[in-house]
């Protein structure tokens, strides 16, 4: 979807995905040591903005700027500081091994380029660290509560497991879940989740 489709969803008042972070980001971000963390396609900002209240030193990109601005009232508004750059995925790059977690929450992205764009993300992966990811399952297409109506771009847990093999750990459930995410994510959904070791 281009940078158009997102600036005009963003271009709101309201965080259109509210402004508490998603609920795996919630339950898993407590349970590690704060460290450097990424939030790719990160939007308006909510869960980078929930990690830099837990102590977490905070990058994030996303290729709308409307999203950018409106993630950074967020981080004003909570009293904290996050790195947000304006970058698409293929224009992101950080050196090597130079986080302890990226999380991937309802990033999807073209299939021809998931997997090496996956891949990418990973080479900036410390040893040891972790990947905390959220998104929508390719059952999600006969649901009308959120994600790509592409089913191509929907995720299965062996396209996940091969785009990630080269981590040491990896589990992925896939469930079916109620969302209340702001206007966009409301209702029965079907959801992927993995958390994994690199």
């Amino acid at each position: 979807m281009s940078n158009n489709f997102w600036d005009q969803r963003y271009a709101v008042d309201t965080y259109v995905y509210g402004t508490e972070p998603n609920d795996f980001i919630a339950e898993e971000l407590p349970n590690m040591p704060a460290g450097k963390i990424l939030f790719p396609g990160e939007g308006e900002g909510r869960n980078a903005v929930f990690a830099a209240r837990l102590g977490w030193e905070v990058t994030a990109f996303d290729s709308s700027a409307e999203g950018k601005a409106k993630a950074e009232r967020l981080a004003l508004a909570k009293g904290v500081r996050i790195n947000y750059l304006l970058a698409s995925f293929e224009e992101a790059n950080f050196p090597l091994q130079s986080f302890d977690a990226i999380a991937l929450i309802y990033t999807h992205i073209p299939a021809a380029v998931r997997r090496s764009y996956h891949q990418k993300l990973m080479s900036y992966l410390k040893p040891g660290g972790q990947l905390i990811l959220e998104g929508f399952a390719k059952a999600q297409i006969n649901n009308n509560t959120g994600g790509p109506k592409d089913i191509n771009m929907l995720w299965s847990k062996e396209e996940l497991a091969n785009d990630f093999a080269e981590l040491s750990t990896l589990e992925i459930r896939e469930i079916e879940k109620e969302l209340e995410e702001g206007l966009f994510h409301q209702g029965k959904a079907a959801i992927i989740r993995a958390i994994a070791t690199k």
